[in-house]
């Protein structure tokens, strides 16, 4: 039974209702999670606002120790975390570990927490007056991550969350809670003090419960648009600072200059990594022409060489998470057919190397899709890629800026005007040239444009401790003896 974690330590909670955890690779249930109540998350809010007040005065030399230890053994017991990642999300081990380095990177960044508080300084403002900035912790947030990296994104906020003084709590996805567990398990034994980081597993009465809560401050999110939405509306309405980070449905733009094995690689690599369920993932490949015929058939070889299967045994791409996310997916393929769309390569009954259970679904290519099919206009959240044919740079613009979602693209060319025009011209946050999966690094930030984003700020970097901390403008006198005398009148500069 996996519990919540709450006041540094196990905690069952109060509620009786439970749910299944699977091992995706077997379809078998390998263990269960408690679900919060509202009564049980309004217990772990307490527990962290106690905690919040003395954390909050702890030295940055404090905080910046307890995400160094972190660091420390984070780091030491990787594979302990990527091998519980793979168990119950079902990701090949070597995805899970990229997964946790990527996290960790996040931990190195809160580590130098020091310099990224620090504010300005104005003497002499107006004469003998000085004016200085400084940022605050918010008090308690709220970290509500999904299934598809349940270590990386709890690590994308929870490490500037605390190192800025806050106290947390974590609500991470019921279908793979494991690592949360142990994320706050490692932050307890680096010495964090007690009730700063809880975690609470459920599903929405938990999640309304943290937007409801009069004492929680900001809420940081990540899963689908629809849901995004709803928790930056019912989480503003309370009062609340809200980053949501929606969907996706991100481009890959291969103009016909491009490097077409390189674009090739690119496009499968980015497209099943992870079962492609990842925000991040290619989904759309914009062919333009006259390279379309030889890139899909590149695309098509390559895939041939996919081993799927468990993600324990060294294969390229595991399960997908649950058997009804599978059969969405694989509904979607199904759709994709009836459509008109031509199927290169129908992942709907694959060969692979796993138990006969598991929640498998074979690699997908679609040629010739259209903007008007459902494969085309939907994040389908699986390994299912389309290739768009276009006849110019502008059209393939066009599709790429008409799109809803604005996560992320990439553009493949060899032409840096081409290139350069791309980047300023595209409406998505994060553009990669050359690169399709442009996840910056921590000390930038992670987020998107349109319907890709609910709030104004993005995850990790500067922008992920301006979330996590609220500025305040300090002006000061100190009389000096000689001193004397009054003026009632409206200060000036002088």
């Amino acid at each position: 039974m996996i519990a919540h974690f709450v006041g540094g330590k196990p905690w069952p909670g109060t509620s009786t209702r439970t749910g299944d955890v699977f091992d995706p690779a077997t379809g078998t249930v390998a263990d269960t999670v408690v679900f919060a109540s509202a009564d049980d998350v309004d217990a772990a809010v307490r527990v962290a606002s106690d905690a919040a007040r003395s954390w909050r005065d702890a030295s940055l030399a404090k905080r910046s120790a307890v995400l160094f230890a972190f660091r420390e053994i984070m780091n030491a017991r990787r594979d302990e975390l990527a091998a519980v990642v793979t168990a119950q999300h079902g990701k090949v081990l070597s995805d899970a570990a990229g997964e946790v380095q990527r996290g960790l990177e996040v931990v190195e960044y809160a580590c130098g927490i020091p310099t990224l508080v620090r504010a300005g300084f104005s003497e002499n403002v107006s004469t003998g007056v000085d004016s200085y900035a400084i940022r605050q912790p918010l008090g308690v947030v709220a970290v509500i991550s999904p299934f598809n990296f349940p270590a990386m994104v709890p690590l994308w906020f929870v490490p500037i969350a605390i190192a800025a003084g806050n106290a947390v709590v974590l609500k991470p996805s019921e279908k793979d809670p494991g690592a949360a567990v142990l994320l706050a398990e490692w932050f307890a034994e680096a010495g964090l003090p007690e009730g700063v980081l809880n975690v609470v597993h459920g599903d929405k009465e938990a999640v309304d419960a943290l937007l409801d809560h009069p004492a929680v401050k900001a809420v940081s999110f990540v899963g689908s648009t629809p849901v995004a939405r709803y928790v930056y509306q019912r989480g503003t309405a309370a009062g609340k600072r809200v980053q949501a980070l929606g969907g996706a449905k991100n481009h890959m733009v291969v103009l016909p200059d491009a490097d077409l094995d390189l674009a090739a690689d690119a496009a499968v690599n980015a497209g099943f990594g992870s079962a492609g369920e990842r925000c991040m993932a290619i989904s759309v490949v914009v062919a333009v022409e006259p390279i379309a015929d030889e890139l899909v058939a590149k695309i098509a070889f390559r895939m041939s060489g996919i081993r799927t299967g468990d993600g324990r045994r060294g294969c390229d791409m595991g399960p997908l998470v649950t058997g009804a996310h599978r059969d969405r997916v694989a509904s979607y393929v199904a759709a994709g057919v009836e459509a008109g769309a031509t199927a290169v390569v129908d992942g709907r009954d694959p060969a692979v190397d796993g138990e006969p259970g598991g929640f498998w679904l074979g690699p997908t290519l679609f040629d010739h899709v259209t903007p008007d099919m459902s494969i085309y206009r939907d994040e389908i959240f699986g390994p299912v890629l389309s290739v768009v044919r276009t006849g110019s740079y502008d059209e393939a613009l066009t599709l790429v800026n008409d799109s809803p979602y604005g996560n992320g693209t990439a553009i493949f060319t060899n032409d840096g005007g081409a290139a350069r025009r791309f980047q300023h011209e595209v409406e998505v946050g994060m553009v990669g040239v050359n690169v399709p999966i442009p996840v910056p690094m921590a000390y930038y930030s992670f987020g998107g444009w349109k319907a890709s984003l609910f709030g104004d700020t993005h995850a990790h970097g500067l922008e992920g401790v301006h979330f996590f901390t609220r500025g305040k403008v300090v002006t000061s006198r100190w009389l000096d003896p000689s001193h004397g005398g009054l003026n009632l009148g409206f200060p000036t500069q002088s």
